[in-house]
């Protein structure tokens, strides 16, 4: 069986570094300084729409592309041509493309972008100004750039971090602090922090407020809370679960949390495509529980249309605990 992230990154005190991790640490050196330089040689472009930049310090898995969603609508409620702006990552096209949901595959754009277009434009391409510029031409008021903190191409008018707020069973977001690939950290954190201009914490069903120790790493930056709630309960009945992100096991424990009653649970790499092989084991396991496959919005973009027959998809939105708070932080952005 594949394995997604690894779960030992995300622990706060992790055992002693075996030779492993030693020689790790020079690639993250590495890592950090090339990260650095790109972002120094950035051109900062402005296009002519405000450009909201939604991002974090870690690999992935802190819930970007719900909070994206949300901020999205958001945008849309108030009378604006929000457009999304993504990489496009796992998708064979270089772009810049705005994406057609109805005939656009995961393939192509990537799973995250098919996944948005669902409720809106969105504009794909590796060279993200010239995607936001096509999104200006196609009539963008507004950009929401999905995982951009580190992208220096596109001047920001707003640079959020999304934080994973999950502090239980000794989980901690940025794990021991170490950079990829000795650990989960894009750049270290004070870096990627001085860029920030808010933070949104994420947390999941069962945590009713974020660990105040996480909160004051923050100091003077404005927090945002969000909760990420099911958009609909899972279906009933017997469950077997499957998900290629960057946290797997959260996947798993939401669905837990959401009443499911899942009797196995099957985790591959974020942005994984099923193969053959993949798809015909997990119909085993659930013939094994007399149960139907329940998987993410984001797996389910990727499945080939001839593979979701049967396949429920566990749908979640992402809801801002302080709206007013949420409205005049878009206020400020897109004011004129």
């Amino acid at each position: 069986m594949k394995l997604g992230t690894p779960r030992d990154w995300y622990r706060r005190e992790r055992a002693p570094a075996p030779l492993t991790r030693a020689l790790l640490r020079p690639l993250s050196l590495i890592w950090a300084n090339a990260t650095a330089r790109r972002l120094a040689k950035g051109l900062r472009e402005e296009v002519g729409a405000p450009v909201i930049v939604v991002g974090n310090l870690t690999m992935g898995g802190a819930g970007k592309t719900p909070v994206v969603r949300a901020l999205l609508a958001a945008l849309r409620e108030r009378g604006l041509k929000a457009c999304a702006l993504s990489r496009g990552y796992g998708g064979s096209l270089k772009g810049p493309v705005m994406v057609d949901a109805s005939a656009a595959t995961a393939a192509e754009v990537g799973d995250e972008p098919l996944m948005l277009a669902a409720d809106g434009p969105v504009a794909v391409g590796r060279d993200r100004a010239a995607a936001a510029r096509l999104a200006v031409a196609e009539g963008a008021q507004v950009i929401v750039m999905d995982d951009g903190h580190q992208n220096p191409s596109l001047k920001p008018a707003l640079s959020l971090i999304v934080v994973d707020g999950e502090t239980r069973d000794g989980e901690w977001p940025f794990g021991d602090g170490a950079v990829f690939p000795a650990g989960p950290m894009r750049e270290p954190f004070a870096v990627g922090l001085s860029r920030a201009d808010v933070v949104v914490i994420v947390l999941p069903e069962g945590l009713d407020r974020p660990d105040p120790e996480l909160v004051a790493l923050f100091g003077a930056l404005p927090v945002l809370i969000v909760r990420i709630v099911p958009a609909r309960p899972p279906p009933e009945g017997p469950l077997v679960g499957f998900a290629g992100v960057a946290k797997p096991w959260k996947v798993e424990r939401a669905l837990q949390a959401s009443g499911a009653d899942l009797k196995d649970f099957a985790p591959y790499p974020d942005h994984a495509p099923l193969t053959a092989s993949d798809l015909a084991f997990l119909k085993d396991q659930a013939a094994v529980f007399g149960a139907r496959l329940i998987t993410t919005e984001k797996d389910y973009a990727r499945l080939p249309v001839a593979a979701r027959e049967g396949i429920a998809v566990f749908s979640i939105r992402a809801a801002f605990e302080d709206e007013a708070a949420l409205s005049a932080l878009l206020d400020r952005t897109i004011r004129p």
